[in-house]
């Protein structure tokens, strides 16, 4: 009898830990489920936001978290010299006014020279490298690149090619902790956006792609003949800025 009653409180407990167990898993999942959800949500919801709010980017506020020094100044695109947006442009996606934030064409071409063993140039549009800058990490990976292309479809569809390109000119990093257009005429040139020359501009543009290596205000000369190349398509480019300079 004893030993019955002892085997009937031995299965109650055993079935009271399968209950718990199971309780908890059913928490961890569901909280799980919570936290998926809102990482699904949350760029859309910022990216409506950004929509009339200027925002920062990710690498704006890992600097702020650490206490090291941003120079950051939002400005309007109308503050910004035409000069500077047609050489960005041109040097970062002149597809830009009609692509529907992704280059399907480049991306193959890159996803093919990978398979062949090639190493891979990048391929990223203006609004890959916004959603980026807003959303991810800096350095370079597969999961990071694939995470760009829902992103940057997502703010086409949210956004106008004005507010994606006047975002991106007043996050992007050119130089240790100058991001903008703004802050980075003033830091290179002592002057406002908005009275950048050609010259200025296109070192500017072509200093994108390694801002922390690059000089715009005293290029190297690898760096001179970016520039000068970066002139000579913006000359040869004809009036392909409409979605953005359009009066």
């Amino acid at each position: 009898m004893g030993r019955r009653k002892a085997a009937a409180g031995s299965s109650k407990g055993s079935s009271r830990d399968t209950r718990k167990k199971r309780s908890f898993w059913q928490r961890v999942r569901r909280r799980l489920l919570q936290l998926l959800l809102v990482l699904i949500l949350l760029p859309p919801v910022l990216t409506v936001v950004y929509s009339v709010v200027p925002p920062i980017s990710t690498l704006m506020l890992a600097r702020y978290v650490q206490f090291l020094w941003v120079d950051r100044q939002w400005v309007p695109i109308e503050e910004i010299s035409p000069n500077l947006i047609r050489s960005v442009v041109t040097s970062e996606d002149s597809g830009f006014c009609t692509n529907d934030g992704v280059e399907w064409e480049a991306l193959q071409d890159q996803v093919e020279a990978l398979s062949e063993g090639e190493r891979p140039r990048g391929a990223s549009t203006i609004t890959m490298q916004t959603a980026k800058n807003l959303f991810l990490w800096g350095e370079r990976s597969y999961v990071r690149k694939a995470l760009e292309l829902p992103l940057a479809l997502m703010l086409d569809a949210i956004l106008t090619k004005k507010r994606v390109l006047e975002i991106y000119l007043n996050i992007a990093e050119w130089g240790e902790g100058i991001f903008g257009a703004e802050a980075a005429a003033q830091a290179w040139f002592g002057k406002p956006a908005k009275d950048l020359t050609r010259t200025e501009a296109a070192r500017l543009a072509t200093a994108l792609p390694n801002p922390i290596g690059r000089n715009p205000a005293n290029p190297s000369a690898g760096h001179r003949r970016l520039a000068a190349t970066n002139l000579a398509r913006v000359r040869s480019s004809g009036p392909i800025f409409g979605c953005v300079l359009a009066k």
